[in-house]
């Protein structure tokens, strides 16, 4: 294999970034009938597929054989996107693909049939389209390839820069919905536990209400307990609020959660759109609610 610049090596980067957006875009537009613009990018340009510029390298020794370039294929691919699907999704709180419906995959990053495919592709890379693909960036003018390199180069990073801080920003909204969540939960437990006891003291005798509550107790003890482990004993704070100061407390939080819902609606469609397979497990229940909101446009209430 030809010792390639570091300038030619960030063509083929790129270059693969393209056409491997064209292969995942048309792949996934033909199973979804509609065209889809695939990737975390906004441009026309898959970062996973141009690091199979790295499989020239990982494959380079088993290039006299098929059945060993098609192994190095499906290892070197399948820890690249494992490790990538991993860190994305500790960075961003959202998985860009699963695969947990698949068989044989692992921890949903990786699978079986994924794998496979990885290898075949791997040989038809570098069999097949990487030779003409060679030939035609080494004879690009060195200014050229450095101006192409350049341009793109510029371009690229200023998308990469709007889109990670799109996807952080996203991740600590799932956070912050989380929160307000667990809060929403605590208003409507104690504001519950106001109601019942105004209820029990008018329309009960003490000896009634005793027997109510102790028949209560259990399921409340039970209740409580759930929220305390997922609040850290927050709700002894609420204790002392009338009524109307926790139905004040639980509009300002559905308030704040309906903003962050509508603030991120327009980058949630762009990632199910461009990422159908998008998932969160961490924060699972709030990304389906936000799910929720931008498919009734908004107008329906929380799930929860």
């Amino acid at each position: 294999m030809h010792v390639y610049t570091w300038y030619q090596w960030l063509t083929f980067f790129y270059l693969y970034c393209f056409f491997g957006w064209i292969f995942e875009s048309s792949y996934v537009s033909i199973l979804k009938r509609r065209f889809v613009n695939r990737g975390f990018l906004r441009i026309p340009m898959l970062p996973l597929y141009g690091s199979g510029a790295v499989m020239l390298v990982v494959s380079e020794p088993f290039q006299d054989s098929l059945l060993l370039t098609w192994v190095s294929g499906v290892i070197g691919a399948t820890i690249l996107e494992y490790v990538t699907g991993w860190a994305m999704e500790q960075l961003f709180k959202v998985r860009y693909w699963d695969y947990s419906n698949q068989k044989f995959n692992l921890h949903g990053y990786i699978c079986l049939s994924s794998s496979i495919a990885w290898g075949f592709l791997t040989i038809f890379m570098t069999h097949v389209i990487h030779k003409p693909i060679e030939r035609a960036v080494l004879s690009l003018p060195v200014m050229w390839d450095i101006l192409f390199v350049a341009v793109v180069t510029v371009v690229f990073t200023a998308d990469a820069i709007v889109c990670t801080r799109e996807a952080l920003a996203f991740g600590r909204s799932l956070e912050a919905a989380r929160k307000l969540r667990q809060d929403l939960d605590m208003l409507r437990v104690q504001t519950a536990l106001l109601r019942m006891d105004a209820e029990d003291r008018l329309h009960e005798t003490r000896t009634d209400l005793e027997t109510r509550l102790a028949g209560r107790r259990a399921d409340l003890e039970a209740r409580l307990e759930e929220l305390r482990s997922r609040t850290g004993n927050r709700l002894e704070g609420l204790r002392g609020k009338s009524e109307s100061q926790l139905l004040e407390l639980l509009k300002e939080k559905e308030a704040s959660l309906a903003a962050i819902r509508e603030r991120r609606r327009k980058f949630l469609r762009s990632v199910l759109r461009s990422n159908p397979t998008a998932s969160s497990r961490r924060y699972k229940d709030e990304f389906q609610d936000m799910i929720h909101y931008l498919e009734d446009s908004g107008k329906g209430q929380s799930p929860f």
